[in-house]
């Protein structure tokens, strides 16, 4: 569903709900003031009352407002003007829309956060009018769609009608533009959301491979898909180990998008896709596997960023590069001892089953230097260890370049997500040694993302490439105001700002 723009006053809008944000510590603005002068001053008693204050994520209703044309009234706070960033701006929005979103077939209708007659070329904080509108029209896809995949009665419904509000005209152009950019956003986070939400039953190897195949017709995207004769044949047995154990074969599906010249050069985007992951031999505990069906979170932002690039139609050549595989325990499983020769000759002494990821990361990261590409960012669920270093909410970055580890730290703030550079020194990788092989899977329990990803480094070359660990980002183990439990679609939006030369 697209988002309507509404060129008109915001007290003549019809709608169940308008939703109108307003700053912390500063007067109502233009169309809040007109809403204000209808509702015979009801917003602003509020105001000087305390009821309404602004502070960031606040909501206060007004249920049966008389004088204006909208039904009900959620006021938003943004926080103070200075510190409105994408973040804060998201977060606003998705809780205002996760609460007035409770009820099927509702029209809502959003204000844009416009305030003190600004032009096009000024800002809020960090915030451009088109980014704010892109921001809304995000908010309000994500915030509608629930995990609830296999309810029969789901707790939020998406409206049957979303519009935006606008009453200056000379915007139009770049909120539309915002409004496109941002449902095209908002689309492909639920597509990923909806694919790492969904039970391992469905979704494994052979069924994510079929998935990405008829998102390509869908997005006119090349496609190939390496079954297990050829991953043989490539030489993947560093994946195909990870894979011996379970009942379902792998796949590697490569996906490209050509928005650039033929010698221009080529980003490739290397997602993990561990469909779910036992442990294999090496078996988690029940708790440990419950939310394992998100092991392949990494593939699916991969995907959904790709789709987005597509949609939007970017100027860039943009490869991904999806391993998928399940690790699970068997009479044929890979063993402790085991080495296993990665795609590039490194042979790897297998000291721990559970740590499979990099073991899958390894030849696809491979298959990509090899395939001629200019930049790698990979992206997986490697290591508890960097949800212990930096949280839930925080994607680790491990690069091997600067110039592309700031290139992603600017997308990454452009795009309201947070990551943390970690460091790559060589004595992280010393753990690695082996008395049997050139290298094995895991070092010492200290530090354990920085060994992941220096394990990791050992088959790029030197492309220039980054490293996101999304163990803490990528699956919410509880709901929030402003999110669901489950998946999130974390750095989908980073991805994109990065294959964006500007908008």
């Amino acid at each position: 569903m697209s988002h309507e723009l509404l060129l008109q006053p915001s007290t003549s809008v019809e709608a169940d709900w308008i939703i109108l944000p307003v700053l912390e510590g500063e007067p109502l603005s233009a169309m809040a003031s007109a809403l204000d002068t209808a509702l015979s001053g009801g917003l602003s008693r509020l105001q000087a009352r305390g009821d309404v204050t602004g502070k960031l994520g606040e909501v206060v209703k007004l249920l049966d407002p008389q004088g204006i044309s909208a039904r009900r009234i959620a006021v938003v706070g943004l926080g103070e003007r200075g510190k409105l960033t994408p973040a804060r701006l998201m977060r606003a929005l998705t809780t205002v829309v996760r609460d007035v979103c409770r009820v099927a077939d509702q029209t809502v209708a959003v204000v844009l956060p416009v305030f003190d007659s600004e032009s096009s070329s000024q800002t809020i904080g960090s915030l451009s009018i088109s980014q704010r509108a892109s921001i809304v029209a995000t908010a309000l896809k994500v915030g509608t769609v629930t995990p609830a995949l296999y309810q029969a009665k789901p707790e939020r419904f998406a409206p049957k009608q979303m519009s935006v509000v606008l009453e200056d005209e000379s915007l139009k152009s770049e909120v539309q533009a915002g409004l496109a950019r941002g449902g095209i956003l908002g689309d492909c986070m639920n597509l990923t959301r909806e694919l790492v939400n969904r039970h391992p039953g469905e979704v494994y190897p052979e069924s994510f491979a079929d998935r990405a195949a008829q998102l390509a017709i869908t997005h006119n995207l090349e496609c190939d898909i390496l079954d297990e004769s050829r991953l043989r044949a490539e030489r993947m047995h560093s994946l195909l180990g990870v894979a011996q154990g379970s009942t379902r074969p792998p796949r590697v599906v490569v996906l490209k998008y050509r928005g650039a010249g033929d010698t221009d050069p080529t980003l490739a985007l290397v997602g993990k896709g561990v469909t779910f992951d036992s442990g294999g031999l090496s078996l988690k505990t029940s708790d440990g596997m419950k939310t394992m069906k998100a092991d392949m979170a990494g593939a699916a932002t991969a995907l959904g960023a790709l789709c987005a690039i597509a949609k939007l139609e970017l100027p860039v050549n943009v490869t991904a590069y999806l391993g998928l595989v399940e690790n699970m325990p068997s009479g044929n499983s890979y063993k402790l001892g085991e080495v296993l020769t990665a795609r590039n000759g490194v042979t790897i002494e297998v000291m721990n089953t559970d740590a499979e990821g990099r073991l899958v990361l390894a030849d696809v990261l491979s298959y990509a230097v090899d395939q001629g590409v200019d930049r790698i960012i990979d992206l997986a669920t490697l290591t508890g260890s960097c949800v212990v270093a930096l949280g839930e909410d925080v994607a680790g970055l491990f690069p091997n370049n600067a110039e592309l580890e700031q290139a992603v730290h600017a997308a990454a703030s452009r795009a309201g997500e947070e990551v943390w550079s970690m460091p790559m020194f060589d004595a992280f990788g010393e753990q690695l040694r082996s008395d049997v092989a050139d290298c094995q899977n895991i070092g010492t329990r200290w530090g354990g993302s920085i060994t992941a990803a220096k394990f990791l480094e050992k088959f790029v070359g030197n492309t220039p490439w980054v490293h996101l660990d999304i163990a803490g980002p990528a699956f919410a183990e509880s709901a929030k105001p402003h999110r669901d439990p489950g998946a999130t679609a974390s750095l989908l939006r980073t991805l994109v700002e990065l294959a964006t030369p500007s908008w």
